[in-house]
């Protein structure tokens, strides 16, 4: 065992032993890697920082079920899959729903009401799902807060931080950029 896991050891028994400056020093030392591991396995920055929230509050709940101290990085690693894997389940499972309303945004038509319809039109949202997934992680968290939230514009706005406009016009940006997917002409 190497040093540093040595001193995260250590770090684990004072943990246990009520330290909770510990385990503040703990999360310094390994934040970085798992923030790192997060975003690539998530691919969106928000809800990666959502994930590693998760991941400390179940490795400090948690911590006195690890066995042996100097598998600490090993345990939080398991952690930090089981976490980013339900988390992309979750996201994946909203995102197959396609929004009606996004797709009529998207391509100009009604909602479509009419059965028949709706199983012609399952391949535009097949292609609207594919659509999504290319868009940078901000725009899709946009995109996913407006029409998969149902979130109102203010209701970004004080999410994120934004101002109204600039937050209509990262949703515009967003819908233009799938427009451009589908080869719909640009309003």
């Amino acid at each position: 065992m190497d040093n540093r896991h040595e001193y995260i050891a250590g770090l684990v028994v004072k943990v246990l032993n009520g330290d909770q400056s510990a385990f503040a020093e703990l999360y310094s030392m390994t934040c970085d890697k798992v923030f790192a591991y997060t975003g690539r396995y998530l691919r969106d920055e928000f809800l990666a920082e959502d994930a590693v929230q998760e991941i400390y509050i179940l490795a400090y709940k948690n911590i006195q079920k690890l066995n042996d101290p100097s598998l600490f990085v090993a345990w939080l690693n398991q952690i930090s899959f089981r976490v980013c894997y339900d988390l992309d389940k979750k996201r994946k499972g909203e995102d197959t729903d396609v929004n009606s309303e996004l797709l009529s945004e998207v391509v100009g038509t009604d909602s479509f009401s009419n059965p028949e319809e709706t199983v012609a039109n399952n391949d535009e949202y097949s292609r609207l799902n594919d659509a999504l997934d290319k868009l940078s992680p901000p725009d899709r968290q946009f995109i996913t807060l407006r029409y998969f939230k149902n979130k109102k514009i203010d209701d970004i706005a004080e999410m994120t931080g934004l101002s109204k406009s600039t937050v209509k016009r990262h949703i515009n940006n967003a819908v233009e950029k799938l427009r451009l997917e589908f080869g719909v002409a640009v309003r």
